[in-house]
């Protein structure tokens, strides 16, 4: 299982977690598995073109994910995180 780290502005949808355990061997197959059980969390990481959103970033084990087909195995973390914006 992949460690998942879930940003504040997303724990709603997982019940106050935020860290959590996902089957999957690519960014993709995570989130899928995350939103089976956990309805809605995919769609506020990616939108309508299967593309990560451009306020959100992926990270596997430190370094950014660009492609949601990025190929993960079970001793590697996925942090997700919102970008800020402000003025």
């Amino acid at each position: 299982m992949v460690q998942v780290f879930i940003p504040s502005q997303l724990t709603s949808y997982t019940d106050g977690v935020s860290r959590l355990e996902a089957a999957g061997d690519s960014i993709e197959r995570v989130l899928n598995d995350l939103d089976a059980r956990f309805p809605g969390l995919k769609f506020r990481v990616v939108d309508e073109q299967d593309r990560i959103r451009r306020h959100m970033r992926i990270f596997r084990n430190g370094d950014r994910a660009q492609d949601l087909r990025l190929s993960l195995n079970d001793r590697d973390e996925v942090l997700i995180f919102g970008a800020l914006s402000g003025g």
